[in-house]
């Protein structure tokens, strides 16, 4: 199994765990925010569901240039547009996760701002730290949103205090 096989394997069972918790956002508190400097309910669940595909798309060239781009995250309008955003952006991934060589995944991949060199990394490590830790972390952070709404956290990696599959 080379790279790519390993982390498509890897990224189909995270999808799943995604869709889970996903699945939880409720329709009516999509603007409320746990504090001021946090992004919105809303926002946070477009991003997970958009970031695996943003990152697959940005690493297909060898570099990507950030000057000019906007990384505030939009409001979706309804948790369908969420979902819809997740389903595409998985769709996304595994094409790509699919169809790299590994002299594709093991190529270096430059961020840059302008013609300043910000980072070189090969792919796989740019699609490991920022399509798949990245999209972990705001998972974990959606959880305590949902906490904080008191809507039922999902298994994630195992029994939340709400679900146990094993009981």
């Amino acid at each position: 199994m080379n790279n790519c096989q390993a982390m498509l394997l890897e990224f189909r069972i995270e999808a799943e765990t995604t869709r889970r918790v996903l699945e939880r956002v409720p329709a009516d508190k999509l603007t409320w925010k746990p504090h001021e400097r946090s992004m919105s309910l809303g926002q946070l669940a477009l991003h997970i569901a958009t970031v695996p595909a943003g990152i697959a798309r940005i690493t297909q060239p060898d570099a990507f240039d950030v000057s000019g781009n906007n990384f505030t995250p939009p409001s979706p309008e309804n948790v369908e547009q969420v979902h819809a955003a997740l389903e595409q952006s998985v769709q996304v991934v595994v094409a790509t996760l699919a169809g790299a060589t590994d002299e594709v995944a093991t190529g270096d991949w430059h961020l840059m701002l302008g013609e300043r060199e910000l980072a070189c990394q090969p792919r796989v490590e740019v699609w490991r730290s920022l399509m798949l830790n990245h999209w972990y972390h705001h998972r974990g952070q959606m959880s305590i949103y949902l906490r904080m709404l008191d809507v039922p956290v999902p298994s994630i990696y195992g029994p939340s205090a709400d679900e146990n599959p094993f009981s």
